[in-house]
């Protein structure tokens, strides 16, 4: 047998408390939201800074992006991007 005897009372609190309560806990809640929140911008800035550094070290690597992303639009709403070309760079073309 068991030392301990267990008791069950039903205890009822009045409604005020209850809303209180309901609303205390509500409010913990949108606390921590808001701190997981704040934690994923301060992280998504971090991965855009050091994305920055890496295509500030190459020129290139930024025109590339560039492309990549006007072929990842075109994919996803079959159609087509048709942007200008330098003038130079027609004049070389038509030579040929």
């Amino acid at each position: 047998m068991s030392f301990l005897k267990v008791c069950r009372k039903d205890v009822r609190l009045p409604v005020q408390l209850q809303r209180a309560m309901a609303a205390e806990a509500e409010s913990s809640r949108e606390a921590r939201a808001k701190v997981v929140a704040a934690e994923g911008e301060q992280k998504a800035a971090r991965a855009l800074k050091e994305a920055a550094d890496v295509l500030t070290e190459s020129p290139a690597a930024i025109q590339l992006r560039y492309l990549q992303t006007l072929n990842g639009i075109a994919a996803e709403r079959n159609s087509t991007i048709i942007f200008p070309l330098p003038i130079d760079m027609l004049q070389s073309l038509i030579k040929r």
